[in-house]
């Protein structure tokens, strides 16, 4: 009995409670989120499959899946850690990759960054993180790193 697989309970988007907003903010109903350590447990139990993105937490006698609302993109940029090695990236559901300049881009004004088929937006905090690297040149944003300057393509 201990190896059988629970059943999974699957919640579709339109009914979800929650939603994410384009800040990574999470509401239910038309209130925000203030608990930090449920924001930051919501955050953590993202994932994705070929169906799109959910929250899956497991019960006593079953798995639940739900699919959830999100305005641009369920994964941010929350901060920037420097290391000896480079400038991490630590995400909205506490994985950490390291920055890749050349997968940078511009969207609606906004600071992305391409991590395979996956857009993760930068939120204000990574956004000023990044500040003293990065220039703005005849209307065209640069960023610097390790000696080099790449050159944020705009994705309109």
């Amino acid at each position: 009995m201990a190896n059988e697989q629970k059943p999974v309970m699957i919640i579709p988007k339109d009914k979800a409670v929650f939603r994410l907003d384009k800040n990574g903010v999470w509401h239910i109903d038309d209130e925000k989120f203030t608990n930090k350590k449920i924001i930051n447990y919501f955050h953590s139990m993202i994932k994705k499959d070929k169906d799109g993105y959910f929250l899956e937490q497991e019960h006593k006698h079953f798995i639940e899946k739900v699919y959830f609302q999100y305005e641009d993109t369920p994964l941010f940029v929350f901060y920037i850690i420097k290391r000896d090695d480079g400038l991490i990236l630590r995400l909205n559901t506490g994985e950490n990759i390291k920055l890749e300049p050349e997968k940078l881009l511009i969207k609606n004004d906004n600071l992305y960054i391409q991590n395979d088929e996956d857009l993760i937006k930068l939120n204000a905090n990574a956004l000023f993180s990044l500040a003293s690297y990065m220039d703005d040149v005849d209307d065209q944003y640069v960023i610097n790193i390790d000696g080099k300057r790449y050159l944020i393509p705009r994705m309109e």
